[in-house]
């Protein structure tokens, strides 16, 4: 495991002190966990530009046209 150290403004620090007391969890695990959501939404974002990177446009803009057709008729 490793050690991190930063420097946050004492406001922000205390708001993320009340936050991972109203959690019932120590500030270590709170910043854990707010890591974990953040690599997850990188990773989502890396994936997403990968995929889109692969596809067709055409079949892509397609697609949108036919939810935008079934949509429109409800």
């Amino acid at each position: 495991m490793s050690t991190l150290t930063i420097r946050l403004p004492e406001t922000k620090h205390a708001r993320l002190r009340r936050l991972a007391h109203s959690r019932k969890i120590s500030m270590n695990k709170l910043i854990d966990e707010l890591a974990t959501v953040a690599l997850a939404q990188h990773d989502t974002e890396l994936r997403f530009h990968a995929l889109a990177a692969s596809g067709s446009a055409a079949r892509g803009l397609a697609l949108l046209d036919k939810l935008d057709q079934k949509l429109r008729r409800r």
